[in-house]
């Protein structure tokens, strides 16, 4: 067993192809299921079943700092989704120094960042709905 190594600068997140740059400090992706994968029931008489959700879709936060130019390449898409419904396309995040993957042919911007003016560089949270997940592997570090 040896030491692992994590380096954020190996993690690559693209969409439509292009890669998304100028992450913030801290959490700056977070991908989270958007249903449980088995439901449990138990009856009265203890006997328990379960039901597995077919939901493979997930909500994507991606945390960028304000200066970041990827912010322009998602206004972008944002604007050509609203005004032509031209802004779902396929989202991929993989860790290069490790075995996190996850790709979906369909995503698109459901919510745009809250807009903030400070005297500091402050983050801007770009919020994606999926469709099904075509790659999904919550993998560890190599």
């Amino acid at each position: 067993m040896g030491t692992k190594t994590y380096d954020p600068a190996e993690v690559i997140v693209t969409f439509f192809g292009v890669p998304i740059t100028g992450f913030a400090d801290g959490e700056f992706v977070t991908i989270t299921p958007s249903s449980e994968r088995f439901t449990k029931t138990v009856g009265a008489d203890g006997l328990v079943s379960r039901v597995k959700s077919n939901d493979n879709t997930h909500e994507v936060t991606i945390t960028l700092v304000k200066t970041s130019l990827s912010n322009d390449y998602l206004s972008g898409i944002l604007a050509a989704d609203r005004f032509g419904n031209a802004g779902k396309g396929t989202l991929q995040i993989v860790n290069l120094g490790g075995t996190t993957l996850f790709a979906w042919e369909e995503a698109w911007i459901r919510q745009p960042p809250d807009v903030s003016e400070d005297k500091t560089i402050t983050d801007k949270a770009w919020v994606f709905d999926t469709g099904q997940a075509t790659i999904e592997s919550y993998g560890g570090n190599i």
